[in-house]
């Protein structure tokens, strides 16, 4: 078993090298889709898979890291972990459940700190299918060069305009104006894009892949920067479906003790979002009964998240920023969305194979 501290990794290339290492270790299959641009140490960048169990079990549980690239540096900690961790995979393997780890759905975002892609789009807002008139944001629309002012730090007027719409508004609308995700301003938050990424369109071919011949299917995602630090967040992820929300409520939820909020009901800390990474299963794997949670973990202060993020997409936009702020801002990011000490790691391990345990237990029938 390895150390909970020894499973997290300080750069995207290390956290690779652990994640490839484990799983070979492990007897495990192995895929690696490389992405086309290189990583900020010149590294290889890939979305890698590795399979534990037969790639024909009809019960397959998906445990996925890096949606939101910074992110990666805790779901990459909770992927190595559970690698390494022979009484999870002896459970998993007794109840016939096959999983599938894949480690960096964002490689690129992961390894130059940066939650979007190399397209600046949000992988969790890219989900759509393009054939149809995108979803509108109007009141992204009014923050938008608010967001972005043309220098940084923002000046005090600035920060006065962003507290006026507070006041007005509330800090919910804030929140679910910034977050919900545009299509409008390419360089701007939560982008959505204007056609599938390259991690969507690689993400689909996986599914196709590993996915088809699965029977039941669970997906864990694992995220940060949603809610109080430390604590995960079991988010429920599917359609609006009674009846899926139900499973899943009763495959994670223990009882109450750790309760699977929704978007669609309101209990849930993230706002109503559209183009969710989740929705490719309905299309790619339609054989399958699907049920699926994103794990959000909290770090930091929303205001300390948007903050942040508002800062690093001002460092996109404006590269010629000096080195000092730049090195700044990247690590002001990292600090909002992965809280580098061994009391958070352990309480991202111990709820991560809990939720794992559960997903078994749930898939099985238990």
């Amino acid at each position: 078993m390895i150390g909970i501290p020894q499973a997290f990794s300080p750069t995207y290339a290390v956290a690779r090298k652990k994640f490839l290492e484990a799983a070979a270790a492990a007897g495990m299959q192995i895929d690696s889709h490389t992405h086309p641009l290189a990583g900020r140490e010149g590294e290889v960048l890939a979305m890698d898979v590795a399979l534990d169990g037969p790639r024909d079990a009809e019960k397959l549980l998906i445990v996925s890291s890096a949606c939101h690239g910074v992110e990666g540096y805790c779901g990459s900690g909770a992927q190595v972990f559970a690698l390494h961790d022979a009484e999870w995979r002896a459970e998993a393997r007794e109840a016939g459940v096959a999983v599938l780890y894949i480690h960096a759905l964002n490689p690129y975002g992961f390894s130059h700190i940066r939650r979007t892609t190399h397209e600046n789009v949000d992988l969790n807002r890219n989900f759509h299918s393009f054939k149809e008139p995108l979803a509108q944001n109007p009141a992204y629309r009014e923050i938008a060069s608010l967001l972005l002012p043309d220098v940084w730090p923002p000046n005090a007027a600035n920060a006065q305009a962003v507290q006026a719409f507070i006041a007005e508004r509330g800090e919910a609308a804030w929140q679910a104006a910034v977050t919900r995700g545009q299509h409008e301003f390419p360089q701007g938050l939560f982008f959505g894009g204007t056609a599938p990424t390259w991690s969507n369109q690689t993400l689909r071919h996986v599914l196709r892949d590993h996915a088809t011949r699965a029977q039941r299917l669970a997906w864990i995602d694992v995220h940060t920067g949603l809610g109080p630090s430390g604590l995960g967040e079991r988010i429920y992820a599917g359609k609006d479906d009674p009846a899926a929300v139900q499973r899943a409520r009763q495959w994670w939820g223990d009882d109450g003790a750790t309760p699977v909020t929704s978007f669609y009901d309101g209990s849930s800390t993230s706002a109503f979002l559209t183009g969710l990474m989740w929705s490719c299963v309905y299309e790619e794997c339609p054989q399958a009964e699907y049920t699926g949670i994103a794990m959000e973990y909290g770090t930091v202060p929303f205001s300390g998240i948007v903050h942040a993020l508002r800062a690093e997409h001002w460092l996109n936009i404006h590269p010629e920023a000096p080195a000092e702020l730049a090195a700044q801002i990247k690590a002001q990011l990292l600090a909002a969305f992965y809280i580098d000490t061994d009391e958070w790691k352990g309480q991202i391990i111990s709820q991560a194979r809990q939720s794992l345990f559960q997903a078994v237990d749930g898939l099985a029938d238990i």
